[in-house]
C-alpha cells in the first residue's frame, strides 16, 4: 500500500521535477487548492456565526477578514509561484500553463474589483457629514454589478483552479497520495458546502451587516443571488448550531 501511494500516477513515466517546479506546485496548491475555497466558504456561510445573537448583534467581521486575508495570500502565493517558473519558450507551453495564466489574470481582475467596489456607508460607516449614503448601503447599480462580477468570477476561478492543478499533477506525474489528498479535501469541502447550504447558512450579506428592517434601502432591492437567504422582518430564525 505504501509503495502504491508513493508511486507515480502514470507508472510508465518518471516523477522527476526540479526545485523550482516543486515549490511552484506547493505554493499554487496551497493557494488555489486550499486557501481560495476556504475563503469562499467563509464568505458564503459564516456571515452570521454559530452562537451570534443575530439580528440583535450585527456586522460580524470574521467572514470579511478571512475572505480578504485568504485571497490576499492567494494573490501573493500566485505571484511567487509564477516567478519560480517564468517561461522562456512560449511555444512549449502546455494547456496547464495557459490555464495558469488565466488564473493569474482572473485574480488580478478580482483584486481590481475589490479595490474599486465603492464605499460602505450605513449606520456602521457613515460619511463625515453624518450621511448614511454609500455604494453598499444604498445597493447602487455599481455595487450590484460588482457583486455579480465578483461572485461569478470567483466561482469560475475555483473551477479553473481545480482543473489547472489536476493538469499540473498529471504533467508532473505526481504520486498517487497527492491525487487522493486533493480529492478527499475537495470532496470534504463540497459536502460541507452542501450541508451548510441546506441549513440555510448562506445569509444575505446586506442583512448580516444591517439587519432585516425594510427601512434599510438594500432590503427592498433585488434578490441577492442563487441560494442566498433574504429573511423577512417577521422570520429571523437562523440555524446556528
Amino acid at each position: 500500500m505504501i509503495d502504491w501511494l508513493f508511486s507515480p500516477i502514470d507508472p510508465l513515466r518518471m516523477h522527476e521535477v526540479g526545485y523550482a517546479i516543486s515549490w511552484h506546485a506547493r505554493l499554487m496548491v496551497l493557494g488555489w487548492g486550499v486557501l481560495a475555497p476556504l475563503a469562499v466558504l467563509m464568505a458564503r456561510y459564516f456571515k452570521v456565526l454559530p452562537g451570534q445573537d443575530w439580528p440583535q448583534e450585527l456586522d460580524n467581521q470574521l467572514w470579511w477578514r478571512s475572505h480578504w486575508i485568504g485571497h490576499s495570500a492567494v494573490f501573493l502565493l500566485s505571484g511567487v509561484g509564477f516567478v519560480l517558473v517564468l517561461p522562456t519558450d512560449f511555444s512549449a507551453m502546455s494547456l496547464h500553463n495557459w490555464l495558469g495564466y488565466g488564473l493569474l489574470f482572473g485574480v488580478v481582475v478580482q483584486v481590481a474589483l475589490g479595490l474599486f467596489r465603492g464605499n460602505k456607508g450605513g449606520p456602521t460607516a457613515p460619511q463625515a457629514d453624518g450621511s448614511l449614503r454609500g455604494h453598499h448601503y444604498d445597493m447602487t447599480p455599481w455595487r450590484r454589478t460588482f457583486e455579480a462580477l465578483h461572485k461569478s468570477l470567483g466561482y469560475c476561478l475555483l473551477i479553473l483552479a481545480a482543473l489547472t492543478i489536476l493538469l499540473g499533477l498529471w504533467k508532473a506525474n505526481g504520486p498517487v497520495w497527492m491525487w487522493l489528498a486533493l480529492i478527499v479535501w475537495w470532496a470534504g469541502l463540497i459536502v460541507a458546502s452542501i450541508v451548510m447550504q441546506r441549513r440555510g447558512m448562506a445569509i444575505d450579506t446586506y442583512q448580516a451587516i444591517w439587519g432585516v428592517d425594510p427601512a434599510h434601502p438594500g432590503n427592498t432591492a433585488k434578490q441577492p443571488g442563487w441560494g442566498v437567504r433574504r429573511i423577512t422582518q417577521g422570520d429571523t430564525r437562523v440555524r446556528r448550531d
